[in-house]
């Protein structure tokens, strides 16, 4: 199994680097439109590779994406915790109680005692 996700990472990477060597054109990337660069009286401006736009696309949208599921799933986060919290209240609950009633007899005693 270990071969197969080896063999997998490795097409996945051999992917991404036809990908990155089919677009090594040099894209020009605008800060702000020329309309708004005029009134700010600047216009940053970057030549880059067209791959590292579309990579960077990708990583910004998956960056993106975690941090909406993170925020959605707050809630039940929130239930869990709540809920692990009241399992541990009746756990120690039920602990306490059955150190009440048997105290100081046997198990099998009070199982006994119980049943009649």
């Amino acid at each position: 199994m270990r071969y197969v996700r080896y063999a997998c990472i490795a097409v996945f990477g051999l992917a991404l680097i036809l990908i990155a060597l089919a677009n090594r054109g040099m894209v020009t990337i605008r800060v702000l439109p020329d309309e708004l660069s005029g009134l700010a009286a600047l216009n940053p401006t970057y030549d880059i590779p067209l791959f590292v736009v579309m990579f960077g696309g990708v990583l910004a949208g998956l960056i993106l994406g975690f941090i909406w599921e993170w925020i959605r799933e707050a809630k039940e986060r929130a239930a869990a915790a709540r809920q692990a919290r009241e399992m541990r209240a009746l756990r120690a609950e039920v602990q306490r109680l059955k150190g009440e009633k048997h105290q100081g007899k046997d198990e099998v005693l009070a199982i006994l005692d119980e049943a009649s």
